[in-house]
């Protein structure tokens, strides 16, 4: 729902937003007052030390403030707790309840000054544990009030202007963004959303250079990220719990469904490619060794090769440039190229440089272009590695091996582009990209790629369904999940927490507005705002289940040649000390289109269990491994 309105701005919360941390600092308080009566009830009637008339006016005036501020956070968490998502008629009354809870931390202010004093110049001669008290009662004060302003900082909305967004009491088919006067504002808010994110993004790269490169890369992020939730109204708690909702649906979904058409090969064809990518994982996992903190002698233990075996290692990193490595092979008779992970905060902006990027070549049909930022990463390899002659070189010592890339995550994906770039001169290279990011290459290149680049994929990884696109379309699926559900947040919160540690079935939430339009979902609920903002072709059909591919905003990526998917089998959930068993199956592009929700989606992306899977898979010895929480995926074995 939209962020609260308070104190004449809009803050990164909304009004459902303060059950939990008024449910905290009330528990604080109630202790703290109990606390306070017994120390008063203790000396109730003798306060005979110098200064005990302030120590009594002190402690009845902090039993009287507790008391004022527990009935107001116990009215704001009753408050806060009515009502829906996209309901919040039943919280009108929170703000001026936030403006009592506020004005309580003025004598609250004064009283823990009061404290102060009292333990500075008139303690003398008073009982030490009462002294002791009232000090931790003062220190409480002052923490509390720390953590207050804190907190103040940490939901701050820079973009928070009350006005900050058209006026949402018309229908949005009547409003006129198109006019003059709409685009001039949705301008201004634009600009002024990317240099917000462009101020976040220098400082927290303030270590960086400041060159043209950085400045570009800063500029480009944050154009990105300002637009993605600038169409609607959510806050980051209002995500979370879409997040919630979404990984249950996707639960009951799979359980149900029919099992996945999926690509065929032959059987020793996908053995054979099995165990080629367990050998190549070794090198790719070796890039968590792979920077200059860490001894040389972890990368050769991690690979099994020796000092005389590598040809070229660089070290290298800034932005669109990452270390690589080039070593000869011998066991698989290959020339290999190694090009690391995401290490690095220039890793990172490389990462978010997600817009596309042309890259022709002659003899494919159809659009040719790739990920920005992991292209000119790819590029710059390139140059090293043809014009500074480091391959020219490696040949020239084993002139009869073959050509082979690999690389995990971001180095993944450069690794696909690289050994697209040099496809034409090595016509029989082949290229190992293990969870490389989804938003890649564009459909005519993934095609083109089917040859030579096997993308090897575990479980619900969350990077291999990374892209625009499919960022949008999980956009479209948190904001009409929410809209549906008529549970209010906290208890969504509460059960999303218990299901993902506990497991159970997921829940069948209730919902009080199933298939509505987009036009009925515009309209105000019980006079409030409504949660889409401006129009976005990612909602042409919220009440569609397919996906928006057809209206998305972004050019579409896809994942690289053919995907070797690598899932659990048995049930999801298990004890620590359980036989994990592997299944891989051929698999196709058009299957990672959408993002899956799960605790194992980011676990997954970890090179360690990767190699674990595809060596389980190629010796056959099952690794005891945590409980997986991802769902079976019910792929057809080969």
């Amino acid at each position: 729902m939209p962020g609260m309105v308070a104190f004449g701005r809009r803050w990164g919360i909304a009004s459902d937003d303060l059950v939990f941390p008024g449910s905290f600092e009330m528990l604080i308080r109630v202790l703290w007052w109990i606390g306070t009566l017994i120390l008063y009830t203790y000396h109730k009637g003798h306060f005979g030390c110098q200064g005990g008339g302030v120590l009594h006016s002190y402690l009845v005036g902090l039993l009287i403030i507790l008391g004022f501020i527990v009935f107001s956070l116990g009215a704001i968490v009753y408050v806060s707790a009515q009502g829906t998502i996209t309901n919040p008629g039943p919280r009108r009354s929170l703000t001026a309840l936030v403006y009592l809870r506020a004005l309580l931390y003025l004598p609250e202010l004064g009283w823990a000054c009061l404290g102060a004093v009292w333990v500075s110049d008139d303690s003398q001669g008073c009982d030490p544990a009462t002294v002791g008290a009232v000090i931790a009662a003062v220190v409480f004060s002052w923490i509390i009030l720390l953590f207050t302003a804190l907190g103040v900082v940490f939901v701050f909305d820079p973009m928070g202007s009350p006005h900050a967004r058209p006026a949402s009491m018309e229908p949005l088919g009547v409003r006129d963004l198109e006019s003059s006067e709409g685009s001039q504002f949705l301008s201004t808010a634009h600009s002024v959303a990317v240099k917000v994110w462009e101020s976040r993004l220098r400082l927290l790269c303030c270590c960086l250079p400041h060159d043209d490169s950085h400045r570009a890369a800063f500029s480009n992020i944050a154009q990105l990220v300002s637009g993605f939730f600038s169409d609607t109204d959510l806050v980051p708690s209002d995500i979370a719990a879409g997040l919630a909702l979404l990984h249950q649906e996707q639960d009951k979904k799979e359980q149900s469904r029919d099992p996945d058409i999926i690509a065929t090969h032959s059987p020793q064809d996908l053995e054979s490619e099995l165990e080629k990518a367990a050998h190549c994982m070794q090198f790719a996992a070796a890039g968590r060794y792979y920077h200059l903190g860490c001894h040389f002698s972890s990368i050769l233990h991690s690979t099994g090769l020796h000092y005389r075996d590598f040809i070229h290692v660089s070290f290298h990193n800034q932005i669109y440039e990452i270390p690589f490595f080039v070593a000869l092979d011998h066991k698989r008779e290959a020339v290999l190229v190694a090009v690391r992970g995401t290490l690095s905060l220039r890793d990172v902006l490389t990462d978010l440089s997600a817009e596309c990027e042309n890259l022709p070549l002659e003899g494919v049909i159809g659009a040719c272009y790739a990920h920005k930022g992991i292209c000119q990463a790819a590029g710059y390899i390139y140059k090293k590695l043809v014009n500074d002659g480091i391959l020219n070189q490696a040949f020239s010592i084993a002139p009869e091996y073959k050509l082979v890339i690999t690389g995990h995550s971001l180095g993944g994906g450069t690794a696909a582009l690289l050994a697209v770039m040099l496809k034409n001169s090595f016509p029989t290279l082949k290229c190992y990209a293990f969870s490389p990011p989804g938003g890649l290459v564009s459909k005519a290149l993934a095609d083109y790629t089917k040859d030579f680049v096997i993308s090897v994929v575990l479980g619900k990884d969350l990077v291999p369904r990374l892209s625009l696109p499919n960022m949008e379309d999980l956009k479209r699926r948190i904001l009409k999940i929410v809209s549906n559900c008529n549970k209010p947040k906290y208890r969504i919160l509460l059960q999303g927490c218990w299901y993902e540690l506990f497991g159970g079935e997921p829940d069948d939430f209730p919902t009080e507005m199933d298939n509505r339009r987009e036009e009925e979902l515009s309209q105000p609920l019980l006079g409030e705002e409504s949660l889409i903002i401006r129009h976005s072709s990612s909602y042409q059909s919220l009440a569609s289940d397919d996906s928006p591919a057809h209206t998305a905003t972004h050019l579409p990526l896809f994942l690289p040649g053919r995907v070797l998917h690598i899932t659990e089998e048995g049930p999801s959930r298990r004890s620590c000390f359980s036989r994990v068993r592997y299944r891989a199956d051929w698999s196709s592009e058009m299957s990672f289109r959408s993002v899956l929700i799960s605790p194992r989606m980011l676990t997954d992306h970890m090179p360690d269990v990767v190699l674990r899977a595809l060596l389980s898979l190629t010796t056959e010895r099952p690794f005891s491994l945590c409980p997986s929480m991802a769902a079976h995926n019910q792929h057809n074995p080969i």
